[in-house]
This record gives structure tokens, sequence and C-alpha cells, in this order.
């Protein structure tokens, strides 16, 4: 049996129709993973903020060459 935790709270996910899929997270080093959430909590689930920093220094640093 695959063990879940929710992202929002750290719990373990028992109930298989319980498990929401959010995305898929990639790794630099090897295989990525998938990320879940208890049903109630999927929609209180914020992206990693470190990740949405580097997405925005990409992307202001696009602009300027553009």
């Amino acid at each position: 049996m695959i063990q879940r935790f929710c992202r929002y709270c750290d719990e373990p996910i028992t109930d298989p129709g319980d498990a929401v899929h959010l995305w898929y997270e990639e790794s630099m080093s090897g295989p990525g993973w998938d990320v879940w959430a208890h049903r109630e909590h999927a929609g209180l689930v914020e992206p990693d903020p470190a990740l949405v920093r580097i997405l925005a220094r990409v992307l202001i640093a696009g602009w300027g060459r553009a």
C-alpha cells in the first residue's frame, strides 16, 4: 500500500477516496513526487514559496532580454 501524506496538515491519508492529487513536483537529483491532500484541505494548499520566488526571478530575468 502506498502511504500518502496531506501537504496541508502532514497527516497520513488513510482513505484512498479522500486523497486529492494536486500536482507533481520535479526533482533535480532523481525522480520527483506526487503532492496529495485530504479532500477538505485541497483548496487550502499553496505552492512552495521557494519555488514561486525562483519562478519570479526567471520571469523577471527573461523580461530584461526581450
